[in-house]
């Protein structure tokens, strides 16, 4: 029996085409600016929005008080506008896809040593499990690896509209980063033939999502974090790397650290410790650059079952390792 597909209703319907037709008129008005141009009303639009989107603004701050309690209200709520401010540009510095390809590797600093250890985790043959977190400019962190000739592809979640969806697949892949949408058919087999093949497997794990997730620490909170890059590491022994591209002066700058998957017998036990570990790394990279993070995600909505609760807060507490 053929399985019918509920539609959206009408009004869901054209606010979703209405949305695609302006998000296509912003990038065909965008391709021709210069960088700095884009950059600069970026900046300018994410600060009319902490101005005018309360509900965001406020999960901002909710977030920020959960990270920072030690911070006045004055001091969260620069930071929360510098985030809006800096995810503003960071989204039209990504819209300039012209001017942004022509000169990535001048955007985008990529240190010898950084690099080193990437090619490094690659010579082994297994592939790479390379973690992130939405920190910095996380698009051009993945165009700026795959363009230097490294096989990549990225697992995402797909838009509410199939028309974004292929947008967005457009974008990654005229920079050379092939996507796998989490919960398709076949997604599972398309990581691990990744990984088999020797590939680069980018994988974003910094937001509570509707995965499969394990409770670690995440400022000093238990959050519900995806587990997926933990057990693909564990699985088929394939190297970790995280990394970041931060904003600096000028651009952008890539950093790069391997973290040693942990060599236990009981794999959900492995999955945890590499999972808290980074956890960790992505909580560091954002402690470097605050105002560069996705404040406004409910990072701790999901709490842990209640007969749980006092054996993980217990585990949160505990020093890595």
């Amino acid at each position: 029996m053929e399985r019918l597909v509920e539609r959206p209703p009408l009004t869901k319907r054209l606010k979703r085409f209405l949305r695609y037709v302006l998000i296509r008129s912003v990038l065909l008005c965008l391709q021709p600016l210069p960088l700095r141009w884009a950059r600069g009303l970026g900046f300018l639009l994410g600060g009319w929005a902490y101005g005018l989107a309360g509900g965001e603004r406020r999960k901002a701050l909710k977030s920020l008080g959960v990270a920072f309690p030690e911070k006045s209200d004055a001091e969260r709520q620069a930071l929360a506008r510098a985030s809006f401010r800096h995810l503003g540009a960071a989204a039209l510095e990504v819209a300039c896809t012209g001017a942004l390809d022509r000169g990535l590797e001048q955007l985008v600093a990529w240190p010898e040593e950084d690099r080193r250890v990437l090619e490094t985790a690659l010579a082994r043959k297994k592939g790479v499990v390379f973690v992130s977190g939405h920190v910095g400019n996380w698009e051009l962190l993945a165009r700026r690896v795959a363009r230097a000739g490294y096989p990549s592809q990225s697992i995402a979640k797909e838009t509410t509209d199939p028309r974004l969806t292929v947008l967005v697949e457009r974008f990654r892949a005229r920079g050379g980063v092939r996507s796998i949408w989490r919960g398709q058919d076949g997604a599972a087999r398309a990581m691990l033939r990744a990984l088999r093949a020797g590939e680069i497997l980018g994988l974003l794990i910094d937001q509570d999502t509707k995965v499969q997730s394990l409770f670690v620490p995440f400022f000093g909170e238990l959050a519900a974090t995806p587990r997926a890059a933990a057990d693909l590491a564990v699985r088929t022994g394939a190297a970790v790397v995280t990394g970041f591209c931060h904003r600096v002066e000028g651009g952008y700058r890539l950093t790069m650290e391997e973290v040693p998957v942990p060599a236990l017998e009981d794999r959900e036990a492995a999955a945890l410790e590499l999972t808290r570990a980074l956890s960790e790394r992505i909580e560091a990279a954002i402690r470097r650059t605050p105002e560069q993070w996705v404040w406004m995600h409910q990072r701790w909505k999901t709490r842990p079952p209640a007969d749980t609760q006092p054996v993980l807060a217990e585990a949160a507490r505990a020093p890595a390792g």
